[in-house]
């Protein structure tokens, strides 16, 4: 169990990184503190775990017709829907957040690719692994 907390904590910590990003480079995201930024981080991490993989399986047609790129409005409802949950984050609109989910991913990426060295870190499933 305490295997996973290190993976945890650096994904939580990009997270919140590119979040506050975000809110310095868009005017409609607003933390009031350090803790609201670091709870919505949290929160949406959580989200994308849980809700979003739902979300996507609910809205497939969609997302096929879309070629896709409805998933990008799945990304920005996911940020409204905890700016809505936290306490001292607060998001001006959805084309805020739709903008802002697209610089997240982005941000979230680089700096996940760049703190792995470029070598994807292996999972482990059952006997074998994948990469």
């Amino acid at each position: 169990m305490l295997s996973n907390l290190g993976p945890f904590l650096v994904h939580w910590g990009i997270l919140a990184l590119s979040l506050w990003m975000a809110s310095a480079i868009f005017h409609g995201i607003v933390f009031e503190d350090r803790s609201s930024l670091l709870v919505s981080a949290l929160l949406l991490g959580f989200a994308n775990a849980v809700l979003r993989p739902l979300l996507i399986l609910l809205t497939f047609p969609a997302t096929i017709v879309t070629f896709g790129f409805f998933i990008l409005v799945i990304n920005a409802l996911m940020i409204l829907l905890v700016s809505s949950l936290v306490r001292g984050f607060k998001v001006s609109g959805f084309w805020t957040a739709f903008f802002a989910s697209i610089f997240i991913s982005i941000c979230s990426f680089v700096t996940g690719y760049v703190l792995s060295s470029g070598d994807p870190v292996p999972h482990s499933i059952g006997q074998g692994t994948w990469m």
